[in-house]
């Protein structure tokens, strides 16, 4: 994106009293947000801090709303590296739909018919012009000036132009005391900014499906922690360092992620002992939601959320999610419900996450396994295993020795490997 502004050099001029016009900065569009009516104040609030969480390692950036839909991000001083590397950022943050690399430039004629022309440098095919004007006052309407502004691209650089399919456009928008003159852009997250919806708790099992499900749910608005439940002490650490990169990556949509890490070999050991055969996976299952439950009142967490597909695996048949579902209180979110494999594993490959869940690793959904998976679980017979081993007691005493975790894509935090005693440590304070 950052290469359609760099081939041709532009003049860094002081113009007005403002020495910043001239500047490389980010415009952001916003989508959803904008029809929140007279919510949209709380969205953007949001959003706001959201943009600012996501880049407080580079500095101090400033932040300006343009009316209903755009953000302008400034870094006065900044390189157009420095401002490259925030526009990335900014295509990772919920509620933007698009990102561009814009020169602000003075509200002049001149000023914009100059950087436009050099903007176009380089190019091959054909280009068209495409101009907005925010402030009504501007000499010339949108359609005027992106006429005139062809014709001058025309003169200098001899291109056609394709008014419906152009190889390049120019995008001009004129606000109240500037204009953005920028060419290309990259898609954003879209979606609403993450915390607006509230919380939820993610159960990370390390593959392919619950980092998906994260981020389908963080596109919601959700702000989320995650529960991984290792196999130890009967598995070494590869799951939880898998499931630390996955949260590391995650992180880049929402930033200050948690990561919540059990011990599960021994209470599948239990299970196993109880002679339920065929209901292992179903009931380990249901004492994961149990004991994902009692961390979530802790954590103040409205619901839980899983990578279940319908039909993906033996133990996701209606039945058996049904059976699941009744483990415990709290909704169960399934954002991939109706996906199939290749659908899960393209959103995998787009978020960044496909890759590292394809390393290997010893899960511990797959130690003690049955030869055969109970497909039609029956709720009463759960129940009574539940009863006999206690479920609601093991649950709570598995919260205990849950290891609290910071992975952060900024790199502030190490991981914090000493266990809590209880969840509530990590309790997130009360709204001021």
């Amino acid at each position: 994106m950052s290469a359609s502004l760099e081939s041709a050099p532009l003049p860094v001029t002081e113009v007005g009293a403002d020495a910043g016009l001239g500047e490389l900065c980010v415009l952001m569009k916003l989508g959803e947000i904008v029809l929140k009516g007279s919510n949209r104040k709380l969205f953007e609030r949001r959003l706001h801090n959201n943009i600012r969480n996501s880049v407080r390692d580079l500095g101090e950036v400033r932040l300006s709303q343009r009316g209903a839909g755009v953000i302008i991000v400034r870094k006065p001083g900044a390189s157009d590296l420095e401002v490259a590397e925030i526009a990335d950022r900014m295509a990772n943050v919920m509620g933007v739909v698009w990102v561009h690399l814009v020169r602000r430039v003075a509200k002049d004629l001149d000023a914009i018919v100059d950087v436009g022309v050099r903007s176009m440098a380089g190019r091959e095919g054909t280009f068209a012009v495409r101009a907005r004007r925010r402030d009504k006052r501007f000499e010339m309407d949108s359609g005027k000036l992106a006429g005139f502004l062809g014709s001058k691209i025309i003169e200098a650089h001899g291109y056609k132009v394709n008014l419906k399919r152009p190889d390049n456009t120019l995008y001009v928008e004129v606000d109240k005391d500037e204009a953005f003159v920028f060419t290309d852009g990259i898609p954003g997250q879209g979606g609403l900014p993450a915390g607006m919806s509230g919380r939820g708790l993610v159960l990370m099992s390390g593959g392919i499906d619950s980092p998906v499900a994260a981020h389908r749910m963080i596109r919601r608005g959700l702000k989320v922690d995650f529960l991984h439940f290792s196999g130890m002490p009967f598995t070494g650490p590869e799951s939880i360092y898998k499931a630390y990169s996955l949260v590391r990556q995650l992180d880049r949509y929402q930033v200050g992620s948690r990561l919540f890490v059990v011990p599960f070999g021994k209470a599948q050991q239990q299970l196993k002992s109880s002679g339920i055969e065929r209901l292992q996976i179903v009931a380990q299952r249901r004492l994961m939601l149990k004991t994902a439950e009692a961390l979530a009142d802790d954590l103040k967490a409205e619901c839980l959320i899983t990578g279940d597909a319908l039909g993906q695996v033996s133990s996701q048949t209606m039945t058996n999610i049904t059976a699941l579902d009744d483990a415990v209180d709290l909704p169960i979110l399934r954002p991939l419900i109706g996906m199939d494999k290749t659908e899960i594993m393209d959103q995998a490959r787009r978020i960044g996450t496909l890759a590292i869940s394809e390393l290997p690793d010893e899960d511990c959904c797959t130690m003690l396994t049955p030869r055969q998976v109970e497909t039609a679980a029956k709720i009463p017979d759960l129940r009574q295993i539940e009863k006999r081993l206690d479920a609601e007691e093991l649950a709570e005493q598995l919260v205990t020795t849950a290891q609290l975790h910071k992975p952060s894509f900024l790199g502030e935090a190490a991981p914090s490997r000493v266990a809590p005693s209880a969840a509530k440590a990590a309790a997130p304070a009360p709204a001021q």
